[in-house]
């Protein structure tokens, strides 16, 4: 699913002429399918095509043969949901071969399984003396993503957070078409979401970072989620 590398999926949806099927595998679908659901759950918020291309996830019509056809060019660029899936994927290997309780890190995303809890510490919005503060939780049977702008080692080819200024433009029931992206809404630069699975956690975190309360709260509670942390005064 890497949005660039040779053999990926994504890369050639991305490379594949308007209107040409592509066959994927079955993960790649799993993937689309969850993420134009929450699409469409946050009223186009959510949506991993890079605005350097006119097409949208909308745009994307996924057959249950294993094609993918993009009816628009598209930039597809799932970093904001692909690493919880593996997570996702993770768990459920470890617990086919017998593993009753665990842990999966992947550096922001995180699953924990089993009857045992484990605790850990997230980091907060800052104190009012600029300190940091970090935040213990102890989790049990779910999933926790946290996406947060000013971290340290991102993957170089992390593209940032944006939403298309269209969306804005209909929200404000303004006729403006724009197709660039838009900076994060002023103050914001950390969330953190608990969910029942990973890939839904990562999304999400996206989405309480670039959207309004009132959407973001319905797409929490469409999955059973919870915002832990929604950014920085």
């Amino acid at each position: 699913m890497h949005p660039e590398r040779a053999g990926s999926d994504i890369a050639a949806l991305n490379a594949a002429p308007p209107c040409t099927p592509v066959h994927v595998d079955a993960d790649t679908c799993a993937v689309l399918s969850l993420a134009k659901h929450i699409n469409t759950l946050t009223a186009g918020v959510f949506d991993p095509c890079l605005p350097t291309r006119s097409g949208r996830l909308q745009d994307l019509e996924i057959g249950a043969d294993g094609t993918v056809i993009c009816h628009r060019p598209v930039a597809l660029d799932l970093g904001g949901i692909a690493k919880g899936y593996a997570v996702d994927r993770a768990v459920a290997t470890l617990l086919a071969t017998g593993c009753s309780s665990g842990l999966v890190n992947a550096g922001g995303d995180l699953r924990v399984f089993g009857p045992e809890a484990h605790s850990l510490f997230i980091r907060s919005v800052a104190a009012s003396d600029g300190d940091t503060e970090f935040v213990p939780l102890e989790l049990r049977e779910t999933a926790l993503a946290v996406s947060d702008v000013h971290a340290e080692h991102r993957p170089p080819e992390h593209r940032g957070y944006y939403v298309r200024d269209d969306i804005h433009s209909r929200a404000a029931n303004t006729q403006t078409p724009g197709r660039s992206a838009t900076s994060l809404p002023p103050g914001r630069h950390l969330a953190a979401v608990l969910a029942p699975d990973a890939a839904v956690a990562d999304a999400l975190a996206k989405c309480v970072l670039l959207g309004d309360e009132r959407t973001t709260t319905a797409a929490l509670q469409a999955f059973g989620a919870s915002a832990l942390a929604r950014h920085a005064p």
